[in-house]
């Protein structure tokens, strides 16, 4: 069966401020925030990874067991590992990039930011990253906290997201508007 947005943000969003009570607690939150952000970056780089965390086929021991080894092999701190085996063994490893997200955002907030999701063509050298962070920052009124991606599907251009507003300047969004308006004229 499958399961709604709904479900998974709040399982997400659930877990997420479980793990920054303790990460606050441990005063360990930018260590927990860099171990995430490192376990995302594996999780976009392998197809395996992948697919073990999306796919209900793997039991919850072959999970548990798996994500001990990850966990272990990559060097993630105790907190962090811990999470990871909980969110195992209770199967809900398929919300762990939306856990990611919530996260971030909980940490930023606490921070007085707003955290952006920026999806990008190609990669935004510092310089980009600063300006960026300058412009959003007077659109959103406080500090941005921004977690860049790449997708050269983009093409060109960017989508940001900032909480639930998104601006999409991808050259993508621009050639699908352009062709089905040439669909509507002739």
């Amino acid at each position: 069966m499958a399961k709604s947005g709904s479900t998974i943000s709040g399982v997400a969003e659930r877990y997420a401020g479980s793990l920054f009570e303790l990460a606050a607690d441990a005063k360990a939150v930018a260590t927990v925030e860099k171990d995430l952000d490192g376990f995302e970056k594996m999780l976009s780089e392998s197809a395996d990874l992948k697919r073990l965390v999306e796919s209900p086929v793997f039991s919850s021991d072959e999970q548990f067991n798996a994500i001990s080894a990850i966990v272990k092999k990559a060097g993630l701190s105790a907190l962090t590992g811990n999470f990871l085996k909980v969110v195992a063994r209770n199967r809900r490893l398929f919300a762990v990039p939306a856990m990611i997200r919530s996260f971030r955002e909980i940490a930023a907030e606490s921070r007085g930011q707003v955290s952006a999701e920026v999806t990008s063509a190609h990669a935004l050298t510092a310089a980009q990253q600063t300006e960026l962070k300058t412009a959003l920052k007077s659109v959103a009124g406080k500090d941005v906290a921004i977690a860049v991606t790449v997708d050269p599907s983009l093409l060109g251009g960017m989508i940001v997201k900032i909480g639930s507003r998104q601006i999409d300047t991808s050259l993508r969004t621009k050639l699908n508007s352009l062709k089905l308006a040439l669909k509507e004229v002739g």
